[in-house]
């Protein structure tokens, strides 16, 4: 394989072919390590690296091929992990002035799951403070650009991620997601990400083990990768609680497979509960129509998602407080205001919100459950506006209508976050900019595999994930089309 082929390859394809032997995980580690030698400078994803421990780990995995041992099934496969997540004896900031010199003594579960299977540490993507809203930009590293065009925004949190996956320098990554922090990202950088259902992917550590606001999941270039990524990272765990006991091999076949005849629902604006861009809208109800070519029965139509919004706020804010209260009272000046804000908002609850946010959303769950009784899948717009400004904290209005706070932007995320539901963000095409557009595939209570076979099927209709971003193309044109 030459470079390109390393770096821009399917995952699925690269770790049949390092099982095979017909290429070494020091190839593969060496080649991504080039890339981001060469295009991380523009783009400002992945903020911690440890390219010789990464080497170090790429020796070992081939040592451990030549010895015919089992391997797993992530085997030489390079990632970088969300700076949110920590990792053992590799700085990991939250994005905060006050963590900055934070090294773990030990891996989060996902960091855990995803060396066990035999991937190869690369270092940290970039977050936005304290993992705070859809846009990576921290007083730490400073923002990530988009790489479709380096003025506009990666997205959040999980912005570094998605930037370097768009890049080819990583080929999976791992996330988290609370109001569309896997979603937005994948939106915004042309590739795949998916919120599973809470439980599916167990978290550990964490310091409240019962929520289900808040979930870990993977992003990649492919549906098939994130499923492939999925297999790994699901399954139970007893430091969990909340864990579900289906194993994560449940999602590791092939995902090809007929969907003529499902019943497809989908709204452009979420049922007129959110304003979208134009633009937007027009990509999405272009690939809406996509299904209908695909035998799907397709019928515009969104569940009553009122009380969504308000036990959203409540129970983030409350969560925020949780989480990062603590640093408040001891840092408040070396935080950001919209961070300082939204854990004094969590501190201003009282029971009677949080009592009343938990009956919203009880009320919510049942009726999407219903809905989904007669539909299969949701498909709505993940982002309701394109790659925004770089410099901007958040669009400051979206169709014209204003938005007061930096989470108002995201609700066509956070609304869904809500169900319960399983959500996937797929690459829909491109705004008359250049600006790639996701669709968000919702499918009914834990219908995680549901929700990755459609999206597939749209992925394959339609291949607009193929489309590499700019920063990597000129780059390439400008070394004399090196890859």
């Amino acid at each position: 394989m030459n470079p390109a082929d390393l770096c821009f390859g399917t995952a699925t394809e690269l770790a049949a072919a390092l099982r095979r032997r017909e290429i070494s995980a020091r190839e593969v580690v060496t080649a991504h390590l080039e890339r981001i030698d060469r295009v991380n400078p523009s783009v400002n994803a992945i903020v911690t690296l440890v390219a010789d421990r990464a080497l170090d780990a790429a020796a070992e995995a081939d040592e451990l091929a030549v010895s015919q041992a089992e391997l797993g099934p992530l085997h030489g496969l390079p990632v970088a992990h969300k700076d949110l997540h920590d990792t053992a004896g590799i700085r990991t900031t939250y994005g905060s002035p006050v963590l900055a010199d934070h090294v773990p003594a030990r891996d989060h579960l996902v960091v855990e799951r995803l060396k066990r299977a035999g991937a190869i540490t690369l270092g940290k993507t970039n977050v936005p403070e304290l993992g705070m809203g859809s846009h990576t930009v921290n007083p730490v590293f400073g923002a990530t650009r988009n790489p479709y065009d380096l003025s506009r925004s990666a997205g959040g949190s999980s912005g570094g991620a998605g930037a370097a996956l768009a890049c080819g320098m990583q080929p999976i990554a791992d996330g988290s997601d609370t109001g569309g922090s896997l979603r937005n990202p994948a939106s915004f950088n042309n590739v795949v990400g998916l919120r599973p259902s809470p439980g599916r992917v167990p978290s550990w550590p964490d310091k409240a083990p019962w929520g289900q606001l808040s979930v870990k999941g993977p992003m990649a270039r492919t549906v098939q990768d994130v499923a492939l990524t999925l297999s790994v990272l699901a399954g139970p765990d007893p430091r969990s609680p909340l864990a579900l006991e289906t194993p994560g091999s449940l999602f590791s076949g092939r995902l090809d497979g007929d969907v003529r005849g499902w019943r497809v629902a989908w709204s452009p604006d979420l049922g007129g509960s959110v304003p979208v861009e134009a633009e937007v809208r027009d990509v999405v109800r272009g690939a809406v129509e996509v299904f209908t070519a695909l035998g799907c029965e397709v019928e515009e139509a969104c569940p009553d998602l009122s009380g969504a919004d308000e036990a959203f706020l409540a129970q983030r804010a409350w969560q925020m407080e949780l989480a990062y209260g603590p640093l408040l009272d001891e840092h408040r000046h070396r935080m950001a205001p919209d961070v300082v804000w939204n854990i004094e908002e969590g501190r201003e609850l009282t029971g009677p919100d949080l009592g009343r946010a938990q009956l919203l959303q009880a009320a919510l769950f049942h009726r999407v459950r219903e809905f989904f009784g007669r539909y299969d899948v949701l498909l709505l717009p993940v982002s309701q506006v394109a790659p925004f400004d770089v410099r901007l904290p958040y669009p400051a209005s979206v169709d014209g209508v204003a938005m007061e706070t930096y989470l108002d932007w995201m609700r066509s995320a956070s609304l869904i976050t809500m169900t319960g539901c399983p959500a996937l963000s797929v690459p829909a095409g491109f705004t008359p900019a250049g600006l790639p557009v996701g669709l968000q595939v919702v499918g009914p209570h834990r219908g995680d595999a549901a929700v990755l076979r459609v999206g597939h099927a749209f992925e394959q209709a339609t291949r607009f994930g193929e489309r590499r971003p700019d920063v990597a193309v000129n780059l390439d044109m400008a070394e004399g089309g090196r890859s």
